[in-house]
């Protein structure tokens, strides 16, 4: 940047700001989840990926209340709740989100009872009722039930001698009335709905077509063997929402797995956050639960239909090809594919260019999977080092670090085992790899490592070389299917330098923080891209070509939607694309005017972060693991990575001029926080796979 650029002022930064120029973040969440609901409700969607979708939103709920809810809940009860950014006070911005959330849990649940299952129905699959079965239908169902259902279950009473049970967090249970046949008395039972069998039964021999019938119906219509000499008066259906966020003071944990293996034990036991009930459960019974669970009543939620429709998942993924979207042909990247056509390794193919490969549209097992997996083959291959904050419970790329260790490679595996829900997973492969004389570190105390990292070290030549993958996604194969990721697998020495710094400073001591082609946080991306985002800011105010371009999951940190602001003053255009929350009001006059938000959903979930400023006309890109949130900023580790090659930077310029197209299928974000849908005959994520399988294209 020249020292005449670096002259001109940028716009005052915050202190002229409006005060009300934030979305509220839990909200737009909310909103967010309001898209995939949206995705349920549309009629030209294939019917079982619309009961995905159902399922979808009703997992992103849970994980609403069990983490955001609760969290605030926690703040206020500790008194260390405070405004927040978009000016609401605590107590305001829960009954706000109270509100919102009860109105879509009754939107989600009349979706599923007036539209979803009459189609079902039509298509011949069914989700009936146990009076709708015919009489051998309930024979053969009770028959099942007494041998695999009745054998699990156990009914806990509540009385002088028996106090009220623990209800665990989002099970789903039968509250029953029970009374002795000599007295009046009605006595109050619980039965869990074990977790274990399916949440929806197939009725056997059903001839038309496929029938189901909830777990619980057919519980409830069983009662009386768990409640022998006694009168069942009447039961109702509820299910309990806990606050499963982890709280773990690595400060004074010695042992930072062995803390974190307690507090999983002790998760369960947090606090009731919401109530989900039938509709018609008896207000005496709701009362009773209410005073034992300790909810208020504005975090009951009445509703119609089943209680937890995250089971319909199972439904969603029958095999009915007639019902889904039509498959996707996954492809091995071009460049690998060559490589592989020709019998050469991956490692040669790295040698000649830098390979983006764009998942899942492209094979992860054929480009990441198989780069770790050749690495732990290849007996030129010393090191292997990686980072692994979610991978799958039967993960060939564990498999693959394993196999390396016990081939005498040196492996250093990185893993973060405070990720989210996935703690004890990521406890056993931990576990497991250390058995394995793998070397097992867990990061930097205080930090999240959520960077995506994987560096080999090979023998050529006389000399060691290093490859590395950076990426926007997870070591998953399973979730890689269909999360959509960009991943940089590359040879150059600049990247393989700064790999290897940072693998050192999280597995030991190294303070030199500086790097060439990567932005690390919690040190560099803060800054780097503020220092990119203002440079975009002088460039248009010298009248130079400018420019920002923002793809991601999440838009809500102060600071940096601050800088958009003031480059958009300077006259920026600014495009961003996010799939979840975003705290940033677009085209508001004389604050954000040349800013546009869309966003994109569809059959795969989009997660990949990409980083772009025109910087007249020589682009600046960069793809990697952090989110604009304060946490990804602040608290983790997490990598960018800067695109060189040509057709690289041309992919990442197309894939936005894609993204923002009016002719392509979207939502835009209004100043006030609401989305409104653009439906088009273009779908982006259709567009894409069939630009990869066009040969020579980038989109």
């Amino acid at each position: 940047m020249s020292e005449e650029t670096m002259a001109i002022p940028l716009p005052p930064s915050g202190f002229d700001l409006p005060t009300d120029r934030f979305i509220d973040r839990e909200l737009s969440w909310l909103a967010f989840n309001e898209r995939v609901l949206e995705l349920a409700e549309d009629e030209a969607l294939p019917l079982l990926e619309r009961v995905n979708f159902l399922a979808i939103f009703a997992s992103n709920l849970d994980e609403f209340f069990m983490v955001r809810v609760a969290g605030l809940k926690r703040r206020i009860a500790t008194g260390l709740a405070v405004t927040s950014a978009s000016g609401f006070e605590p107590a305001e911005a829960l009954t706000e989100l109270s509100k919102a959330a009860h109105a879509l849990q009754q939107r989600h649940s009349k979706l599923f009872i007036e539209k979803i299952e009459p189609q079902l129905e039509l298509s011949r699959i069914n989700i009936t009722t146990w009076d709708k079965l015919e009489p051998t239908e309930k024979e053969q169902l009770g028959d099942y039930y007494h041998k695999q259902i009745f054998p699990v279950l156990t009914p806990l009473a509540v009385d002088p001698a028996h106090p009220f049970p623990y209800i665990s967090g989002l099970s789903l249970n039968i509250a029953v009335m029970v009374r002795h046949p000599e007295n009046d008395e009605n006595l109050f039972a619980r039965v869990k709905v074990p977790p274990t069998l399916p949440r929806f039964v197939r009725v056997p021999g059903a001839s038309a077509g496929v029938r189901f019938v909830p777990l619980e119906e057919i519980i409830g219509h069983h009662l009386d063997s768990l409640f022998e000499g006694m009168n069942v008066i009447q039961y109702h259906n509820f299910r309990v929402t806990r606050n499963e966020d982890l709280d773990v003071d690595e400060d004074e944990a010695e042992n930072l797995l062995q803390a974190l293996e307690a507090e999983l034990a002790r998760r369960k036991f947090g606090p009731a956050v919401r109530l989900e009930v039938s509709s018609t459960i008896d207000s005496e019974v709701l009362e009773l639960l209410k005073e034992e669970l300790d909810i208020e009543s504005e975090d009951v939620y009445q509703l119609d239909g089943p209680l937890d429709l995250t089971g319909l998942s199972d439904i969603a993924f029958m095999k009915r090809a007639d019902l889904h979207f039509i498959p996707h042909q996954r492809v091995t990247n071009r460049y690998l594919k060559s490589a592989n056509d020709e019998g050469l390794s991956i490692f040669s193919a790295l040698r000649q260019r830098d390979v983006l490969v764009h998942h899942p549209y492209e094979s992860f097992s054929t480009s990441v999977q198989a780069f770790i997996e050749q690495a732990a083959r290849d007996p030129k291959v010393f090191a292997i080092k990686q980072t692994l904050y979610r991978t799958s419970g039967d993960s060939p790329i564990v498999d693959a670090l394993i196999s390396a260790a016990k081939a005498g490679k040196q492996v250093l595996a990185l893993v973060e085992i405070k990720a989210r829900f996935d703690e004890q997973n990521n406890i056993t492969w931990a576990r497991k790899l250390e058995q394995a004389g793998v070397h097992v570190v867990y990061g930097i105390v205080g930090l999240k490592t959520h960077c995506k990292l994987a560096m080999v070290i090979r023998q050529e030549d006389g000399r060691l070389k290093r490859y590395c993958h950076i990426g926007t996604g997870n070591y998953n194969p399973k979730t890689a299917r269909f999360y959509e990721d960009f991943g940089l697998l590359t040879s150059r020495d600049e990247v393989g330098e700064d790999v290897a710094k940072l693998f050192n400073r999280l597995s030991a001591y190294a303070e030199d923080l500086s790097f060439k082609e990567l932005l690390v946080s919690p040190v560099g991306v803060r800054e780097g891209l503020t220092k990119l985002i203002d440079a975009e800011a002088r460039n248009a105010l010298e009248g130079k070509a400018s420019g920002i371009q923002l793809k991601l999951n999440s838009l809500v940190d102060e600071q940096i939607i601050d800088s958009l602001y003031r480059a958009s003053r300077a006259g920026v255009p600014i495009d961003i694309v996010v799939r979840g929350m975003c705290a940033l009001k677009p085209n508001v006059p004389g604050l954000s005017e040349t800013i546009k938000v869309r966003s994109i959903l569809g059959r795969y979930l989009e997660h990949s972060r990409v980083f772009r400023f025109l910087n007249n006309n020589d682009a600046v890109v960069y793809i990697g693991s952090a989110d604009m949130m304060h946490r990804n900023l602040d608290r983790r580790v997490e990598t960018l990575v800067r695109l060189r090659q040509a057709d690289h930077l041309k992919e990442m310029e197309n894939l936005f001029k894609l993204c923002m197209a009016d002719t392509s299928s979207s939502w835009t974000l209004s100043q006030d926080g609401s989305w409104l849908r653009h439906k088009s005959a273009v779908d982006v994520q259709d567009s894409i796979m069939q630009n990869i399988l066009r040969p020579g294209s980038i989109y």
